[in-house]
């Protein structure tokens, strides 16, 4: 795209692919200048099942987008999941050999580096290394340790893990699209982005997003992530269900679902029937709404009692008290009616939807600041951060590079410093992608 600070955000789901295109306003909204979604076709429980299909489905959905926006789009900022995703906790240190000198980025980065060389698992590579806590020699609890004095820096580590062979199937649907890719990010983080406040992320938060393939969970506490996980089941296990309770097909499965489906049976009186079309001129079949509330709430009892695990995984016994401002639902399957109470009364937390009309504005800002496309509009926020950040870099390297020239005296070639050049830094506190998938990228990118 060669418009300045137009970015765009692809989805690439289990049950729709969504290229979202846009641009951040002068008061920081995102402004949505074209959507567009087609149905995803190669991709099972967030991971490439069918290169071939993948790529068609993100082709429809970028055509789609240009065409409502009248914008070539040529790189994108694409979200990962899947039921491969991992995390883990761990400390590290590194010891300074000149305590005498303040700590600056450079250690930082040596730490974050070091943690980069942990083995894992056959076929496993870190993606994320999220730093929470510092520790400076005796003082703990540090956010920002730049500028102290100290011998020992030690970290706590939000470490994301996940596997090569998933991510490179990702990657190569893209390019293979036709497309470059600007940037790979967690989709659990990216639907944060877009339905959680500050305060929520400082008070304490669990964002419980349900997907079509998985259910992806991330929870926050004084601004910091302290736990990822993926659940390996979604919406989809529900409408598979009451394809096989009811004995439909999933088409009128998916409908029934979305049209007359509850997670609580309670409301449904035993005589409230709806008939579904028989097949090839066959008599309709009559189906009890109370039977269909009773299949849903039994599978989606199963994901929130797994996903109410993961919240006891991350330390603590009773995430009432820890987590006060409760859970946040997204993702489709928190459009599902009755929800919202189904999670306050087997949790005992409080529940609220999560949307994201609050970051967009314009024309696109009603329809798409539902719950199904939260990470559409969080992986649109993060390209939109890097643009961001990347014009800013540009003209820094720009102001530089005139300074060295009007320094260099008459003849003399320019002393630009090395390193310059080598691409623009993301700030620290972000999530980073591990140097070798920013290696990968690039050498993709560059591949004909």
């Amino acid at each position: 795209m060669k418009n300045k600070g137009i970015a765009v955000g692809l989805d690439i789901g289990t049950t729709k692919i969504v290229a979202m295109i846009g641009r951040m306003n002068d008061n920081g909204k995102v402004e949505v200048l074209g959507v567009g979604v087609a149905k995803s076709l190669g991709v099972s429980r967030g991971m490439v099942s069918n290169i071939t299909k993948t790529v068609n489905s993100i082709k429809e959905a970028v055509s789609k987008a240009e065409e409502s926006s009248g914008i070539k789009i040529e790189e994108v900022t694409v979200g990962i999941a899947g039921q491969h995703i991992r995390s883990l906790q761990h400390s590290d240190y590194i010891t300074r050999p000149n305590h005498e000198d303040v700590i600056n980025e450079e250690d930082l980065k040596r730490l974050v580096n070091q943690v980069h060389k942990l083995v894992m698992l056959p076929g496993e590579e870190i993606i994320h290394v999220l730093p929470q806590d510092y520790k400076v020699d005796s003082d703990g609890e540090i956010t920002d340790p730049v500028g102290m004095y100290g011998s020992r820096l030690e970290a706590n580590f939000h470490v994301v893990v996940g596997q090569i062979t998933s991510i490179k199937n990702i990657v190569r649907c893209v390019k293979s699209a036709g497309l470059k890719l600007s940037g790979i990010t967690l989709e659990p983080l990216a639907s944060a982005d877009a339905t959680l406040s500050k305060e929520e992320k400082e008070a304490g938060v669990a964002l419980v997003d349900i997907g079509g393939g998985t259910t992806d969970i991330a929870i926050f506490k004084d601004n910091m992530i302290r736990h990822t996980s993926v659940i390996p089941f979604g919406g989809n296990v529900i409408t598979e269900d009451i394809k096989e309770g009811c004995a439909i097909i999933e088409r009128h499965a998916e409908l029934l679902k979305e049209k007359f489906g509850s997670a609580w049976p309670g409301e449904n009186k035993e005589n409230e029937i709806v008939s579904i079309p028989g097949l090839n001129g066959r008599e309709p079949k009559e189906i009890s709404l109370k039977t269909l509330s009773q299949i849903i709430k039994a599978r989606v009892q199963e994901i929130l009692e797994h996903s109410y695990l993961e919240l006891k995984h991350y330390g603590c016994d009773e995430p009432k008290k820890k987590l006060i401002a409760g859970i946040v639902m997204t993702g489709g399957g928190s459009n599902l009616k009755h929800i919202r109470q189904l999670s306050e009364f087997l949790t005992g937390m409080d529940v609220r939807i999560g949307f994201s009309k609050e970051h967009m504005v314009g024309d696109f800002a009603s329809e798409f600041s539902s719950p199904e496309y939260a990470t559409s509009v969080g992986l649109l926020m993060k390209a939109l951060e890097d643009c961001q950040y990347e014009m800013e870099e540009e003209m820094e390297v720009s102001k530089e590079v005139s300074l060295e020239v009007e320094e260099t005296v008459e003849g003399e070639k320019p002393k630009v410093s090395k390193g310059i050049f080598t691409g623009a830094r993301k700030p620290r506190g972000v999530s980073n992608f591990s140097k070798w998938a920013d290696k990968f990228i690039k050498m993709i990118n560059e591949t004909e």
